[in-house]
């Protein structure tokens, strides 16, 4: 995620959640089909299931965000860890469908909005608790989708971010660039 500096708390945070759908996008591009249903064990999920799950909370956390609960009457939070997408062009369409949701409430949104209020399973959040809370929970979900494709790739894994034992070149790489900015 390259830098940007910037005082305002809505650009910073939707710039995390691209970081985070990207990471988690990235992540299971490695992954075969058949390792996007398969689960470590019995009391664990797949990411087909950790896509799912996400989804459905991204549907019924921010459509119609502002004015009704953030836990939909209709959502049975149950079944998202049940029956996972057949395909991996049924879950990212699902994936996408959830990360739309996301993007389409919080773009409109000012800094001026953080303190208003949102209710989600009848509690009152700021607007911005409301956004704190599900970047936390995404970002641990996603964390899971990255474990297991890792897990899955294992040797061919490509790193997201900074490889094993390939720090010394990064650090190098960034010294050199700053140097060469003074």
């Amino acid at each position: 995620m390259p830098h940007e500096f910037t005082t305002s708390y809505i650009t910073d945070v939707i710039t995390l959640f691209r970081y985070y759908k990207t990471m988690g996008e990235r992540a299971m591009a490695q992954v075969k089909d058949e390792h996007l249903h398969q689960a470590l064990d019995s009391e664990s999920n797949s990411i087909a299931l950790i896509v799912k799950h996400l989804a459905g909370n991204m549907r019924s956390r921010w459509t119609d965000f502002q004015t009704s609960d953030g836990e939909k009457p209709d959502r049975n939070r149950d079944t998202e860890f049940e029956s996972p997408p057949a395909t991996r062009a049924a879950m990212m369409d699902i994936w996408q469908s959830g990360w739309r949701c996301l993007f389409a409430a919080l773009e409109p949104l000012t800094d001026a909005d953080l303190g208003r209020t949102v209710q989600i399973r009848a509690e009152p959040h700021s607007i911005m608790q409301a956004i704190n809370r599900q970047l936390g929970h995404y970002a641990c979900h996603i964390g899971q989708i990255v474990f297991l494709a890792k897990h899955f790739q294992s040797s061919d894994w490509v790193s997201l971010s900074i490889p094993r034992g390939k720090s010394g070149e990064f650090n190098a790489r960034v010294l050199r660039r700053e140097t060469s900015q003074r």
